[in-house]
């Protein structure tokens, strides 16, 4: 029989009765006679209740002790899913992060897993118990409590796997997959059966919140299948695994992702010297701000037009050091826009099929709708565009490269 790895976020623990209902199928699987380890989350909104709390004492609450703090969300699951398994004659174990124990760095609030201990877990395993381990926490080598910081849960579910050599981690969350894109955007958007890590990464890196972009780089890194399924629903969700090379019938495009937190900022008039796109960034990258997308146009007077994307939480931010960068450069203005999104379409498929791209600018046009911005990758290919239009952008694409469900067409 198979090992599993089995995680449930919060929203599949929010309640006593969900957790029940977790419990039992679980069972269910140790029925069947496989081997599972479970990571959960905390329970649904108990973590920003305890980051309420800590804000309560103080606006900057020391990160080992935030560490210490969050991490007892975790623990108060694992302990009530031992419960309720126990309670259906089904013998579990819980672990903390620490108690595996899974070792991690020291960086507070934002830890890498370096390591897990997979000694206790695998003899339990041969006694016949289901291994409950809190997601998101971990220690560091001085026997300080870590958080992993954002999806540290599904983070901590893909490293068991890797670690235990499990023969899939099951991801279970409130929708039943992967779809070709938001089903709220799109109605008859499509489950898809399988898609491959690198087509998972620029899905989630492009706007999808399926899957956290760390564990899927840690799945792809380590070799994990990952398999999203519905906690609420019984159903075969989606597969996430290497390109298999004899698929004869690959769709040029899996899905298509989207992001409404962009904004654009452009710095007119800059000298086109060496080392001007490094004078622009320098400041920014300082500033601990991620940039996105980048296009530098050049003029015939020797001046360059410089254009960047950032997150929109960044925007003001970012404005107040470009202005200051612009007047040391002696440029023009600085421009921006905090009223743009990216669409990006994702495909292993791009690579042996040509023309993606005019198809996918056609199919824009055809609505009026301008590109601002383009950037590609070997199977991505994203446009920033204004955001009023984006629903519209979205429902146009996903029309034109056939990805719609058609038993859900409206006719």
């Amino acid at each position: 029989m198979a090992l599993y790895v089995q995680k449930f976020g919060g929203t599949s623990v929010g309640s006593v009765e969900r957790i029940e209902a977790v419990a039992e199928k679980i069972k269910r699987f140790r029925d069947e006679g496989h081997d599972i380890v479970v990571a959960v989350s905390a329970m649904s909104g108990e973590t920003n209740r305890l980051v309420a709390l800590s804000q309560a004492i103080s606006n900057q609450p020391s990160p080992r002790e935030l560490d210490v703090l969050l991490a007892t969300g975790e623990q108060v699951t694992i302990a009530l899913l031992c419960m309720a398994l126990q309670k259906l004659d089904c013998d579990a174990v819980s672990y903390t992060g620490t108690q595996v124990p899974i070792l991690t760095d020291s960086a507070h609030t934002k830890a890498r897993i370096q390591s897990i201990d997979t000694v206790k877990m695998r003899r339990d395993l041969d006694a016949g118990k289901v291994v409950v381990v809190a997601g998101f926490q971990g220690v560091d080598q001085f026997g300080s409590i870590t958080t992993l910081g954002r999806g540290g849960s599904d983070t901590t579910g893909v490293a068991l796997a890797a670690a235990l050599k499990a023969d899939e981690c099951q991801i279970y969350t409130d929708v039943d997959g992967v779809y070709t894109t938001d089903p709220r955007v799109v109605k008859s958007a499509r489950r898809l059966d399988r898609i491959t890590f690198e087509e998972m990464l620029e899905m989630a890196s492009q706007g999808s919140k399926v899957l956290q972009i760390r564990a899927v780089e840690f799945a792809g890194k380590y070799n994990v299948p990952l398999r999203v399924l519905s906690s609420f629903e019984d159903g075969p969700g989606t597969l996430i695994s290497l390109e298999e090379e004899d698929i004869m019938e690959q769709p040029i495009i899996s899905g298509i992702a989207f992001n409404r937190d962009e904004a654009k900022l452009t710095v007119l008039g800059v000298p086109d010297v060496p080392g001007v796109a490094s004078r622009i960034l320098g400041p920014i990258s300082a500033a601990n701000i991620e940039v996105d997308m980048i296009v530098q146009n050049v003029a015939e007077d020797r001046t360059t037009d410089f254009t960047f994307t950032v997150h929109r939480n960044d925007y003001d931010k970012v404005m107040k050091v470009i202005e200051q960068v612009a007047d040391d450069l002696g440029a023009v203005e600085v421009k921006g826009d905090n009223t743009i999104c990216k669409v990006s379409i994702v495909g292993v498929g791009m690579r042996s099929h040509a023309g993606v791209a005019s198809k996918m600018f056609d199919a824009l046009a055809s609505e009026s709708i301008n590109i601002q911005m383009i950037s590609t990758s070997e199977i991505k290919i994203a446009v920033v565009i204004a955001e009023k239009y984006l629903e519209l952008a979205v429902r146009t694409l996903h029309a034109a490269f056939g990805l719609s469900d058609e038993s859900l067409v409206e006719g």
